[in-house]
C-alpha cells in the first residue's frame, strides 16, 4: 500500500487529488495539510511513501517544503502540482529534490502514475511539464533551443551505450525495477548505472537527470512519460 500526504492550501484541489487516488486500491491517504509547515508536520508524523505538494502556498511554500522534507524524511518523495507560469518555481523544486512534476490540468491517470512512479524510486516528469521546462530553460539565458539540446546531447554522449539506455528509460519515468526488466539486468546493476549517470551528468536527482534526457532528445516517445 502506497502512503500518500496531499498538501494544497485550496480544499477543492485537495479534495480533487484525494478522490483520484483514491479510486487506486493500491493508494492510501494517510494526512492532508493547508500549508507547507504543515505538510512538513505531517510528514514527519505520518512517514509517507509520497507527498504531493501545491507549489504555492501560503507561509511555508511548496518548494520549501519539499527541501525540507527531502532534507528531514528522505523515504518520502515527492511530487510537486504546478500550473502553467510557475516555470521558474518548477527548476527551484527540481534543485530542492523533488521526483515528479504533474500540471493540475492533467489527466487523472497522470496524477495515479506520477505518485506510483515516485513511491517505486523513478522521476516523473508530465509530458507538459517536460517540454515547458525544456523550453523555458531555452528563453532564461541558458543560450537558444539549439544550444540547450547541443549541451545536452554533448552532455549525453559522456555516457557509455549501457548508461544512454538506462537514461532513455529514466527519462521515459520507468523505475529501476522496471530498466531492469526491460534491459534483461539485475536492478542492482541499473542503480549504480543511475548513479554513474547523475554523477557524469552532474545533476544531483533522477528528475533533473530525466530533463537533461528531454532536453538530448533520448527518451523514446513510445514509452510512458
Amino acid at each position: 500500500m502506497i502512503r500518500v500526504l496531499i498538501a494544497d492550501d485550496e480544499p477543492m484541489i485537495r479534495a480533487g487529488v484525494r478522490a483520484v487516488l483514491s479510486t487506486d486500491p493500491g493508494i492510501e491517504i494517510v494526512a492532508e495539510a493547508s500549508d507547507g509547515h504543515e505538510a512538513v508536520e505531517q510528514a514527519h508524523r505520518h512517514r509517507p511513501h509520497v507527498a504531493v505538494l501545491d507549489i504555492r502556498m501560503p507561509g511555508t511554500n511548496g518548494i520549501e517544503a519539499a527541501a525540507e522534507i527531502r532534507r528531514t524524511v528522505p523515504a518520502t518523495g515527492v511530487v510537486m502540482l504546478t500550473t502553467f507560469g510557475e516555470d521558474d518555481y518548477i527548476l527551484q523544486a527540481l534543485g530542492g529534490g523533488a521526483a515528479g512534476f504533474l500540471i493540475k490540468s492533467g489527466e487523472p491517470e497522470e496524477l495515479i502514475a506520477g505518485v506510483r512512479a515516485v513511491a517505486d524510486g523513478a522521476a516523473y516528469l508530465s509530458p507538459k511539464v517536460a517540454a515547458r521546462v525544456v523550453a523555458h530553460l531555452s528563453a532564461t539565458g541558458a543560450g537558444a533551443l539549439a544550444g540547450r539540446r547541443t549541451a545536452a546531447r554533448e552532455r549525453v554522449r559522456t555516457l557509455t551505450a549501457r548508461e544512454r539506455d538506462v537514461l532513455a528509460f529514466l527519462g521515459g519515468g520507468l523505475s529501476n525495477g522496471q530498466i531492469a526488466r526491460r534491459l534483461h539486468l539485475v536492478e542492482g546493476t541499473v542503480k549504480a548505472h543511475v548513479s554513474s549517470i547523475l554523477a557524469r551528468l552532474g545533476v544531483d536527482n533522477r528528475a533533473a537527470a530525466a530533463v537533461v534526457a528531454h532536453e538530448a532528445g533520448v527518451v523514446d516517445p513510445a514509452q510512458p512519460p
